[in-house]
């Protein structure tokens, strides 16, 4: 019993002390100065797994549509190039200030479409990767998926053409991301 109150004593002071660290502001939140590296893990550890653990139950459609990949491709060129880059192109001016440093998406392969789904969907906390399901719809939030599935794949020249008229309205005055049917895949 003795050996119980201590440890509650000790737990408490623990978080007394903790708490008087935050609220002094000893703990710079600038993004131009890194987490600890125990702050790194922890942090990573946890966005990793909440990530799984919700995105258990979502389940792709069919991503290699190519109409659902040129869809990608427009949202992907007008939303996500200035945090992700693409095939050719230099850091931008406000990828350089963010921290952490987003993924460089055409350097790396879609393991899970889920979990890509379920990032772009809710983004991430505290590392301006923003919520695009408070914007967009799921069948373009899988588009995203369908297209980042090919970006690792694609030379700067294949990336322009895919995306060249990602800006441009077409004949009907939509948007090459506006030209698809309805789709439920979650």
């Amino acid at each position: 019993m003795q050996a119980l109150k201590l440890i509650l004593v000790v737990v408490a002071l623990a978080v007394v002390a903790f708490g008087v660290f935050l609220w002094s502001g000893a703990y710079n939140v600038g993004a131009d100065d890194p987490h600890w590296s125990a702050t790194t893990r922890l942090l990573t550890m946890a966005r990793e797994r909440s990530i799984k653990t919700r995105s258990r139950e979502i389940h792709a459609p069919d991503l290699d549509d190519p109409r659902l990949i040129a869809m990608g491709a427009a949202h992907y060129a007008e939303m996500c190039t200035g945090c992700h880059l693409a095939p050719g192109m230099p850091a931008s001016e406000m990828r350089k200030g963010l921290y952490p440093k987003p993924p460089v998406l055409y350097k790396q392969d879609v393991h899970d479409p889920a979990e890509a789904f379920w990032v772009i969907k809710h983004g991430i906390k505290m590392t301006a990767m923003p919520a695009w399901g408070a914007s967009h719809d799921d069948q373009a939030i899988w588009a995203m998926v369908a297209f980042l599935k090919k970006l690792p794949d694609l030379t700067p020249e294949q990336y322009r053409a895919m995306t060249a008229d990602a800006h441009e309205p077409d004949e009907h005055g939509r948007h090459a991301s506006e030209d698809m049917p309805e789709m439920h895949g979650h």
